[in-house]
């Protein structure tokens, strides 16, 4: 079988990218909503199901050791890609990469996932693209948002030889997108991050995650009207998503409107009470009630 047709059979690849505003405590509102940490809806360490193809693999036996036993993966997969080359060696370091995240080594996952990159062939540019941006991803959580941007570059230059090729690579160029602006908020650039996620709504408007990171920028940009805008589009695709709801309630209440945060806060403890974005309108809504006079 071709390394193309192999590699786009086996393996599992995982994409993530952007700014949480549900993580962390629950400081003052009008504070904490100019400066929240990074998102982490996503994990690094997901991937897709195995094909049947490749039901008896190596891979498939690493990647389930992965979620299991991560350490025991990490060691076999170091093992494998001493042992193997070319595409057995891509698998491999693909493999010691998820280990790598599961053990939150994100030198070595950032190293895996860029080693199976380089030995993948030009002609393979789709996929070279998807492992790149699995370093990035790597690199960002290593907190390194410009070896994560040196990653994307590259990436966002496979997936446009991709597309020249026929192939289809606009999901992939938006995940790409979306990675590029969490990197760039992480180095301050948020004018150069805006870029990037209207790029990514471009290429697929119908990501929820794309409108909600970018209401989040607009808001941290005082461009409320903007912001609101891109979550009331964010609420059409996903009305449950209690990240949604909780942004809502941000802008609103930074635009004024305290009845219309309530509302958005309280739905978040109503369709998710037990989630993390639940805890944190619950502080919110605290803070919005009446203080006892003295």
């Amino acid at each position: 079988m071709p390394l193309a047709m192999s590699l786009a059979a086996s393996l599992a690849l995982l994409m993530q990218v952007g700014p949480n505003p549900a993580a962390g405590a629950t400081p003052d509102y009008s504070a904490d909503v100019q400066d929240r940490p990074p998102r982490e809806r996503d994990t690094i360490g997901a991937f897709e199901p195995v094909p049947p193809s490749i039901a008896n693999s190596w891979l498939k036996n690493c990647l389930e050791l992965v979620e299991t036993d991560p350490a025991r993966a990490h060691v076999q997969a170091q093992v494998r890609v001493s042992q193997t080359s070319g595409d057995k060696r891509v698998l491999a370091n693909h493999c010691l990469g998820l280990a790598s995240t599961g053990l939150g080594r994100w030198t070595e996952a950032q190293s895996a996932f860029a080693s199976a990159r380089d030995e993948v062939p030009a002609k393979d540019a789709r996929l070279r693209a998807r492992l790149g941006a699995m370093a990035a991803n790597a690199a960002t959580a290593n907190n390194d948002p410009n070896a994560a941007l040196a990653y994307l570059t590259q990436a966002r230059f496979d997936a446009s030889q991709a597309q020249s090729t026929g192939q289809s690579a606009d999901d992939l160029m938006a995940i790409i997108a979306k990675d590029e602006a969490r990197a760039l908020v992480a180095l301050g650039r948020l004018q150069d991050a805006e870029v990037s996620l209207k790029q990514a709504r471009q290429l697929k408007p119908s990501d929820a995650e794309s409108a909600l990171l970018l209401a989040t920028l607009l808001r941290r940009m005082e461009r409320l009207d903007e912001a609101q805008k891109q979550i009331e589009d964010a609420y059409a695709i996903v009305p449950l998503d209690p990240a949604v709801g909780l942004e809502a309630g941000l802008i609103a209440v930074l635009d004024g409107r305290e009845e219309a945060a309530k509302i958005s806060w309280n739905s978040v403890l109503k369709v998710a009470p037990d989630s993390p974005q639940a805890e944190t309108a619950r502080g919110y809504l605290a803070q919005l009630e009446p203080q006892p006079t003295q």
